[in-house]
């Protein structure tokens, strides 16, 4: 009986190890702890923010047309933003923006805090801050390659995916029993403080230790050369492709969710936030199941891809909360996994000069495609309900999955050969 539970708990440090082993790389190790305080406040800011629109206006669309502004920038600047990052220093690059991203929130606290804000400011901030995201997503993403060698570099991605998840778990709870208690401006606030952590531990780094990629010299066409980069690669076309099926009409969580919890359910911001919540223990899940792989591949993104697809009609289906709140936990486990590998598949099998303007692109696709996806998903949820937001995510996703099958068994052909 010894020996049994002796070989036990070997093979749980075994996979403990597994799981969490860029952690033992003092670089990442420092990024990972401030970037899991600060992303508790970032979602409890795009709790409060949805709710604050739905409250200053009472309407889907308005909702919608918010969320796609802060995602509108990276639509119009994306490729630019991927062609600075590769060009620039990516840790102060990170540092700058983020700070621009603190400065963001203290004002939208103040705003909210003294009663001076209207609708038009919500938009204009949103605005802004979606500015900062043009270089600080594929900044953040590329930056791991950076922190890590080549063989963690899933394990890294899906580390970060467990932090940004956990703090969709945690963040919007909180920012529930906020707006529900104090103020929806508190929420913003918080959020401003928290960017205190994340800066930290940028700071505290030691830049010798980092893996830097050689800075891009300036020159023309270098943002048209990623395009043509990824279309000669039929890996990393495909799963751009399902990225942006995905993002254009699956991920519009913020639209769905509040009239998913409010007229769909009856409740009110507590219930928005155990839905989000709940999509966050799934994504949870799935990014430490992911963090034990030590490789990515376009069939496995295929597999996760009618996944999602799945567990988005299995939502629209469910006759109550309890249902709908189980089927939104294995929403959160197909989302983080097809999110994790897409990203993981587009820094390995990218050359690393292109890694900024590559993982742009994937921002680009997977960001840029919201302030398109936003209102329409807040339009059809006007007219049909946020079941039929659902619905919208689910069946185009595996339509997508169903027409990348034909290009990536001939993939598999011409390696056979």
């Amino acid at each position: 009986m010894g020996s049994a539970d002796d070989t036990f708990l070997a093979r749980v440090r075994t996979a403990h190890r597994r799981v969490f082993r860029s952690l033992t790389v003092p670089n990442y190790r420092r990024f990972f702890t401030g970037h899991a305080v600060s992303v508790i406040g970032t979602w409890m800011q795009r709790v409060a923010q949805d709710w604050l629109v739905l409250e200053l206006t009472d309407s889907p669309v308005a909702l919608g047309i918010s969320t796609a502004l802060q995602f509108l920038p990276t639509l119009m600047f994306g490729l630019w933003g991927g062609v600075l990052v590769d060009r620039l220093d990516r840790r102060r690059t990170i540092m700058a923006t983020q700070a621009a991203s603190a400065i963001l929130a203290a004002a939208l606290a103040v705003l909210v805090l003294g009663n001076l804000v209207q609708l038009w400011m919500v938009y204009a901030l949103a605005l802004g801050l979606g500015l900062v995201t043009v270089l600080d997503v594929p900044a953040r993403q590329a930056f791991v390659t950076e922190m890590v060698s080549p063989e963690n570099y899933v394990n890294a991605q899906a580390l970060n995916s467990a932090v940004h998840n956990a703090g969709r778990l945690v963040g919007p709870a909180i920012a529930g029993v906020l707006i529900a208690t104090v103020d929806v401006g508190a929420a913003f606030a918080v959020n401003a403080l928290s960017f205190v952590a994340v800066l930290l531990g940028l700071a505290r780094m030691n830049p010798r230790e980092l893996h830097r990629v050689p800075a891009l010299p300036r020159a023309k066409g270098q943002a048209r050369q990623s395009l043509r980069y990824v279309w000669e690669h039929p890996e990393l076309r495909a799963c751009l492709f399902l990225v942006a099926v995905v993002a254009l009409l699956g991920q519009n969580f913020r639209v769905v969710f509040p009239l998913l919890a409010r007229e769909t359910f009856g409740g009110g911001a507590e219930i928005y936030g155990w839905l989000t919540s709940a999509l966050g223990v799934g994504a949870v899940l799935g990014a430490l199941a992911s963090a034990a792989r030590v490789d990515a591949t376009a069939w496995s993104l295929l597999l996760w891809t009618f996944a999602f697809a799945g567990v988005n009609v299995a939502v629209a289906a469910a006759p109550a909360l309890g249902l709908a709140m189980a089927a939104v936990v294995a929403l959160g486990i197909a989302n983080i996994c097809f999110n994790t590998l897409a990203r993981t598949l587009l820094q390995i099998r990218a050359d690393p000069t292109m890694q900024g303007r590559v993982i742009a692109l994937h921002s680009l696709v997977f960001l840029g495609s919201t302030p398109l996806g936003a209102p329409l998903t807040g339009w059809v949820c006007e007219q049909w309900g946020a079941r039929a937001g659902l619905l919208l995510a689910g069946i185009p996703a595996g339509l997508a999955a169903l027409a990348v099958l034909p290009w990536l068994r001939k993939v598999r052909a011409l390696r056979e050969e």
